[in-house]
C-alpha cells in the first residue's frame, strides 16, 4: 500500500523540497544564533566561541530604566492598531455594501486598497510632508478654523496616535476584503424574509448582516492577539525620533539600537528572544481561542 502511495505521490513530495529547503535554510537555520542571547558575544570569536554568561544579558536588559516603559509602548500601540484594525474595516465594508453603484463602489474599494502596497519608506515620507507645523495640509487646516499648529511627530503625547491612524489609513482597505467576501456568503433570502416583517436598513445590519459575519469577526479578533507585540518597526523607526522616545520607543526600535547602533548583541537577542517567547505564549492562546469560539483549526 505504500509503496503504491509513494509511486503516485512522490511528485508531490518533490515539489515539497523547495520549500522545505527554504525554510530550513531562512527560519531553523538562524535559530543556531539564539546562543548569543546567553554568551558575551565577541563577533571576532563567533557563536561557538564567545564567552557563556547564562541569563546575565536578560537581567541586565531587566533592570534597565527604559525596558519596562518601552514593553508598555509596544503593548499599548500595538492593542490600539488592533482595536482600530479591527473596528474600522467592518465599519466601512458595511458601508461600502451599502452602495449599490458598481462603479462608484469598485472605485472606492480601488483607493482605499493602494496604501496597503505601499512602503513605510514612502508613505513615512508623505506623512512628514503632511504633518508638518510649519506647511503640512493639517496644520494649515487648524490654523485656518483658528487652533495653533501641532507637532504631531515631535509631541511624546500625540506621537502613538498618529501611528495608529496612520496604520489604519494604510492597511483597512486590504483588511475590508475580508469582511466584503464574509458579507457575500450571507443568503440573500434572509435580508427578504426581514424586509417582509418590515425591517428598514439599519435592522437588516444589525439582525442579518452582523450575525452574518461574526464567526470571521471572532476569528480575526482572536488571532490577532499573537501579533500583540508586534506594534510596527518599519511605520516607527521611519517616524519616529528621540524626542518621542517617551511614547513611540518599541521593542523591535530598542532591539535594533542595541544590536545595531551600539553593538550590543547580546543584549539584543535576549530581548528578541523575550519577544519572541510571549509571542509564542500569545500566538497558542490565540489559536486556542479562534478553536474555542470560531471553530477554526490549523489542521
Amino acid at each position: 500500500m505504500i509503496r503504491k502511495m509513494w509511486a503516485t505521490e512522490w511528485p508531490l513530495h518533490l515539489m515539497l523540497l523547495p520549500g522545505i529547503a527554504i525554510v530550513l535554510i531562512y527560519s531553523y537555520g538562524p535559530m543556531v544564533g539564539i546562543m548569543i542571547a546567553f554568551e558575551h558575544f565577541v563577533p571576532a570569536r563567533g557563536i561557538f566561541g564567545s564567552e557563556w554568561v547564562g541569563f546575565d544579558n536578560f537581567k541586565f536588559v531587566m533592570s534597565l530604566p527604559d525596558t519596562y516603559r518601552v514593553l508598555y509602548n509596544t503593548i499599548f500601540i500595538a492593542f490600539m492598531k488592533m482595536i482600530a484594525g479591527q473596528m474600522v474595516p467592518i465599519v466601512f465594508a458595511l458601508l461600502l455594501n451599502e452602495v449599490r453603484n458598481t462603479v462608484m463602489k469598485r472605485s472606492v474599494q480601488t483607493l482605499v486598497y493602494l496604501p496597503h502596497f505601499l512602503s513605510w519608506i514612502i508613505l513615512g515620507g508623505i506623512m512628514i510632508d503632511i504633518l508638518s507645523p510649519s506647511s503640512g495640509l493639517v496644520n494649515q487646516t487648524l490654523q485656518t478654523l483658528g487652533f495653533k499648529p501641532i507637532f504631531f511627530l515631535g509631541d511624546a503625547h500625540w506621537f502613538p496616535y498618529v501611528l495608529v491612524v496612520s496604520d489604519i489609513w494604510k492597511e483597512f482597505g486590504f483588511s475590508t476584503i475580508v469582511y466584503l467576501a464574509a458579507l457575500t456568503s450571507i443568503n440573500p433570502a434572509l435580508y427578504e424574509a426581514a424586509a417582509i416583517d418590515g425591517a428598514n436598513r439599519w435592522r437588516q445590519t444589525r439582525h442579518v448582516t452582523l450575525p452574518g459575519i461574526v464567526p470571521i469577526i471572532t476569528l480575526l479578533a482572536t488571532l490577532s492577539l499573537g501579533q500583540i507585540l508586534n506594534a510596527g518597526f518599519d511605520q516607527v523607526f521611519n517616524l519616529y525620533n528621540p524626542q518621542v522616545y517617551e511614547t513611540g520607543d518599541i521593542l523591535d526600535t530598542l532591539v535594533y539600537r542595541l544590536g545595531l547602533e551600539q553593538a550590543q548583541y547580546g543584549m539584543a537577542t535576549a530581548v528578541g528572544l523575550f519577544k519572541s517567547a510571549v509571542s509564542l505564549l500569545f500566538i497558542s492562546v490565540s489559536y486556542w481561542l479562534a478553536y474555542r469560539f470560531a471553530n477554526y483549526r490549523i489542521f
